[in-house]
């Protein structure tokens, strides 16, 4: 299981849960510790690693999470409700001086300027390792915390607004009051869109369009939890995710009887 940071999600951050059934006046920190321990009883290994991307590979799929690859036969997608939307220049210049792994494609740009927006404290360790081969870097956190940075990395407390550039690649970054001359943006954010995570799925109203097995457009992909739609409910969540691991068993048996 990859299941990044619990610090990135909606769970982690409730006060009260009186909505589970089983759990009454808890919180959600408290629930997803309860989970957890559910999942390591069972002896379910979790990755704490942030997948970038997934490629359909026909027969299998492959699992970009920056410095590791996996190869797998079925995916469930978990992914929670993504709120956030592309910014100015996002799209036009993904791949073109804009990017979302900085262990990945940081050795691309050393000794040159790179900025590097985060919605939380995983960026903190990508803009120190950016400062490490980077001639300047430029952190522009979207969150409150006590940032653990490297004298090299310059903290920027500034909302980023635009990217530009020519019709080559992104050269500039624009802020509420700066204009940062830089050769690449990164961008963490807590949920990845969708469209990003993987190419070809299909989309309605901004959520994974499923069928009643939790199945996706993509032969293979099974998907579940608020990423499918309304309502943002555990319990809600939770039956999907049943639904979805037993479907992905299924195909996986009828896959191996061909």
């Amino acid at each position: 299981m990859l299941g990044g940071t619990e610090k990135v999600t909606g769970l982690m951050k409730a006060p009260q849960i009186d909505n589970y059934l089983g759990f009454m006046e808890i919180s959600g920190t408290d629930m997803l510790n309860a989970f957890k321990r559910h999942v390591e009883h069972m002896g379910i290994e979790i990755k704490h690693e942030k997948v970038q991307n997934i490629l359909n590979m026909g027969d299998y799929f492959g699992i970009n999470a920056g410095t590791n690859i996996y190869e797998a036969k079925t995916i469930i997608l978990a992914t929670g409700h993504g709120k956030a939307k592309y910014m100015h220049g996002e799209k036009e210049y993904l791949g073109k001086g804009v990017g979302y792994c900085a262990t990945c494609d940081g050795p691309l740009y050393k000794n040159k300027p790179v900025a590097l927006i985060s919605e939380n404290e995983e960026g903190e360790e990508e803009a120190n390792y950016l400062s490490e081969i980077c001639s300047e870097v430029y952190y522009l956190p979207m969150y409150q915390g006590n940032y653990k940075l490297n004298d090299k990395v310059k903290l920027i407390k500034e909302k980023a607004e635009a990217i530009e550039g020519n019709e080559m690649k992104a050269n500039l970054l624009r802020t509420t009051n700066n204009e940062l001359k830089v050769d690449a943006v990164f961008i963490v954010r807590n949920v990845i869109p969708i469209g990003q995570l993987i190419e070809g799925l299909e989309i309605e109203e901004g959520s994974i369009k499923i069928d009643k097995n939790m199945a996706a457009s993509m032969t293979g992909v099974f998907a579940c939890g608020d990423c499918t739609g309304k309502p943002y409910q555990i319990a809600k969540a939770v039956g999907d995710g049943s639904t979805a691991a037993l479907s992905a068993v299924k195909y996986l048996d009828l896959q191996n009887m061909k």
